[in-house]
Formats: C-alpha cells, structure tokens, sequence
C-alpha cells in the first residue's frame, strides 16, 4: 500500500471519528447502532490447509466442501498417476501451476498499488523453475539473482527515464521475495524429483505428509479444536489441530518412508514433524499477506479452495525441507 493510501485513510479515518454538523436547514437522522460481529470460530481448522485470509462479511458458510473434496482427489490423482508413469511431465504439471500462483500473487499485490513487475517476475520465475533440471542449484541460483536484478532494473525504468519511481524500494523488495516464495522453493521439487533412482518416490512422499498434515488439522480442529494458536493472523487455527497434523504426519512419515523410500522408518518421523513446523507457518504467512492486502484467496481458479497459491502455500516450504531432509538422510 502506497504512502499516499496510508495518508489518505487515516485522513478519512480521522474525518470519519468526528461528526459532521448537518447542513443548515436540515435535519440529521440518528444512525442505528451497527450490530456487534460475530466472533470467529476457532476450532474449524488446525492443520496446514486452514484458510486465515479477510473474511467477507456475512460469510458463516466457510468452504464448499464438497467441492473442495473434488478438486482435492482429483488433483492428488493426477500428480500420483504422473509422478508413477510419467515423472518428468511432473515438472511442466508443476511449472505451470508456479506461473499461475505468480501471476496470482502479482494481480493481488498490483491491485493493492505494489506494482511488482509481473513480466520479468513471471517470465523469470519460470527460468528459476526451470534450469534446476539440466543445471541442479546452480541453475536455480543463477536464474534466481538474474531475475532479480532485472525486476530491480524494470521497476526502476517501468515509467520512463525522466520520471522517478515511486515506492521503489517496497516494491522491489516485495517482488525479490514474491520470486523467493514461489519459484525459487518450487525449484526444490525439480531437485527432489532429479534424485536418483527414487526421486519421483521422494516428491510423492512429501506430498502425501502434507495431504496428511491437512487432513489431520481439518479433522483435530473441527472435533477437538478450542485453543488458537495465533488467533491474530488465523483464527481458525487450533493447538488441537496442531497436534492432529503431527499425529497423521509422523504416521504418514512412518508408512511413506519405509513402504515406498524403504529407508529407516525415523526419517519418516524426522520428515513428518519438519512439515508438520513448515506448512503451517507457511500457510500462516500466506495467511497474513491475504490478511494485509484484504482479501480471502489469491484466486478463485479451483472451487472449494480459491486459487493456485492458495494450494501452493504449504507445499512450497515442504518441498524445501523435504529436499533437505531426504538429501541427507537417505
């Protein structure tokens, strides 16, 4: 948000907190007391996969679920059938949907007067993605700190050279860690599945501990959830729900790990709290951005879930860790 925008708001803030005298010869109507809000509930969701963007007034309905069910299945079924007989199409599968989460996250941010330029970010971020297959890190690192310069460069010149930029350091620094959260943790899948000779076992095994983690959360919450965990960014999140994720994650960890990985059954609980820790904070820092920029989703591309980056949030930090995890351990 520009500074102009802040000024502007605390002006009307300010306007709005001392009445008005009524114009002369009329009459002011006294205004009905507004009604209080409702509080929020704080045990629907306790996992990664809890929604804590702005709410819309009114709304008690939360998420159509089944349709998120849908959506969920089918997605989850394509990856598995992709990661078993075609793992290398994985990467296009995943490329893509990085290139919708950025344009995502761009629109939202540009729509909040951030202007992060969207065409280096995007075009860029797919070379980031990308070049950790022929490359491994070097190539992520490369693409990364290339992109990064030309963003900075862009939104320097984006108004031509006789005009200065406006906001250029929020905005560059906005759009260097836009290309740090989506493209450059997604590369971290690109490198788990070029493992040898199991990779795409490894990208199948972190994606099932956050599936785990997820419906762990959804169920803890919703039957158990009373305490929130950080009631100030996502109410709906619960310690409960919390403890659901770890208990579905570690037994998932357990059964992943040694069934498809066949490795020692510890990595399993190793992994399985790791993502446990970071889908859900990763899900809270999106939840907070939603939060500052006032929206619900990022998008409204997948029924029952909003959009692409709002499938993404607790798998990009995942893939990371997993990354890590499994390349050392195993």
């Amino acid at each position: 948000m520009s500074d102009g925008t802040i000024v502007a708001e605390k002006a009307a803030a300010t306007g709005a907190a001392r009445p008005q005298p009524p114009a002369e010869g009329i009459s002011e109507p006294t205004p009905a007391p507004a009604p209080a809000p409702a509080p929020a509930p704080t045990g629907a969701s306790g996992g990664a996969g809890g929604s804590g963007g702005a709410e819309p007034r009114g709304s008690r309905a939360g998420r159509n679920l089944p349709a998120a069910l849908a959506v969920g299945t089918t997605l989850g079924m394509l990856c598995i059938a992709v990661l078993l007989f075609v793992p290398k199409v994985f990467i296009g599968v995943a490329g893509v949907a990085v290139g919708i989460a950025t344009w995502e996250v761009a629109k939202r941010l540009r729509e909040a007067d951030v202007l992060v330029p969207r065409t280096p970010l995007i075009v860029g971020g797919q070379a980031v993605f990308w070049l950790g297959w022929p490359f491994g890190p070097g190539g992520v690192t490369g693409a990364f700190a290339a992109t990064a310069l030309v963003c900075m460069v862009w939104r320097l010149f984006d108004h031509g050279l006789r005009t200065a930029p406006r906001n250029f350091l929020r905005d560059t620094a906005i759009t260097v860690f836009t290309l740090a959260w989506i493209p450059l943790l997604a590369s971290f899948a690109v490198l788990l599945l070029l493992e040898e000779p199991d990779g795409n076992l490894r990208v199948l095994t972190f994606m099932i501990l956050v599936v785990c983690s997820d419906v762990g959360g959804y169920v803890a919450g919703v039957l158990f959830g009373r305490h929130p965990m950080v009631p100030s960014i996502s109410p709906k999140k619960s310690w409960e729900g919390f403890c659901g994720s770890l208990v579905f994650a570690i037994i998932g960890g357990l059964l992943t790990v040694t069934l498809l990985l066949e490795a020692n059954s510890m990595i399993g609980v190793v992994l399985g709290i790791g993502l446990v820790v970071v889908a859900t904070l990763g899900d809270l820092v999106e939840s907070q951005i939603k939060r500052e920029l006032g929206i619900k989703d990022m998008g409204t591309m997948l029924p029952g879930h909003g959009g692409i980056m709002d499938r993404l949030d607790s798998m990009l930090p995942s893939a990371f860790v997993s990354w890590l995890v499994l390349s050392t351990l195993l």
